[in-house]
């Protein structure tokens, strides 16, 4: 593995945590996103960032301190991943969105430049084909809270090059991660299988009025002895990033539960993003932050 250069394209939630943890273990790393408002959230959560690791890596205060200035920020695509060795993808979850965004990078990263998708609900084969280097295509996809949480999961399509996923598992490993090679193509990965699963059932609980998200998050606490319940990890992944997984599946005629999914993504944003209730990263959603009440002592007493 010899990569040097890493783009991380998109600056959300978890394509910010991808930056800073690469930029924290010695990488030069560009955040590409599409305008200057993007790139300006994208360093207030770079900020907020510093001061999780300067509180999570008490014995590596020196790196942290330096992982800043191995970050750039651009808004010019073409800048962005010119230089790259490593293009990490994390946009938003809809495939036309993911295609037009290879297409315009297979035109203007070099030809070395393998490509790496972070989606969580979609597979490598589905853009392969836009990406104009389908060999050096495939998909590496991290947990949110990406420096406690640190999973690093490499799942390549079938005409992935075996060298390409081995490159990969190695970059997953040196920037702190436990590699986890997925064999076969399999929405969801291994975690997201196990996850989403959860979150729907929960969703859905709440969707058809049979229980509220405190409810169920203490129910499901109690039960597995789980430190939060799944509404409080729908606020960890960001509500935006929620409601367009749940828009997806409502707006697929295959899926029998379409209705269902319809009812969620409307009362997530009827009673959510429209109110600039996004999860933690803005101070609320289903819970209050920083103190949420799944944090107190009663949160789960008689």
């Amino acid at each position: 593995m010899n990569f040097k250069n890493v783009t991380v394209a998109g600056s959300g939630v978890l394509g910010s945590q991808i930056a800073f943890q690469t930029a924290f273990k010695g990488f030069e790393v560009i955040i590409y996103d599409i305008n200057d408002d993007a790139v300006e959230k994208a360093k207030e959560r770079i900020d907020k960032l510093e001061e999780t690791y300067f509180d999570y890596f008490k014995e590596e205060q020196k790196a942290v301190q330096t992982a800043k200035s191995r970050i750039q920020y651009m808004t010019e695509l073409a800048k962005a991943v010119g230089n790259a060795d490593l293009v990490i993808e994390a946009i938003p979850e809809k495939e036309a969105i993911k295609q037009q965004f290879y297409q315009e990078i297979a035109e203007a990263a070099p030809s070395h430049t393998i490509f790496a998708t972070n989606s969580s609900t979609m597979l490598p084969s589905q853009f392969a084909d836009y990406t104009g280097r389908p060999s050096k295509f495939l998909a590496l996809h991290f947990a949110n809270r990406i420096w406690m949480n640190n999973t690093g999961e490499v799942m390549g399509h079938p005409g992935t090059d075996s060298k390409v996923v081995k490159q990969v598992l190695e970059f997953a490993a040196a920037i702190g991660m436990v590699p986890l090679h997925i064999k076969k193509e399999q929405p969801g990965y291994i975690l997201n299988s196990l996850l989403v699963p959860l979150l729907d059932a929960a969703q859905q609980l709440w969707g058809n009025g049979v229980a509220d998200p405190y409810a169920i998050d203490k129910t499901w606490m109690i039960a597995t002895g789980a430190p939060m319940g799944p509404f409080a990890i729908m606020d960890i992944v960001g509500l935006e990033t929620v409601y367009n997984i749940v828009s997806t599946k409502a707006e697929s005629p295959d899926n029998p539960e379409q209705d269902k999914f319809k009812q969620i993504a409307e009362l997530v944003k009827n009673e959510y993003i429209d109110k600039g209730k996004m999860g933690m990263q803005t101070g609320e959603g289903f819970y209050t932050y920083p103190n949420p009440a799944y944090n107190e002592e009663d949160f789960l007493q008689p």
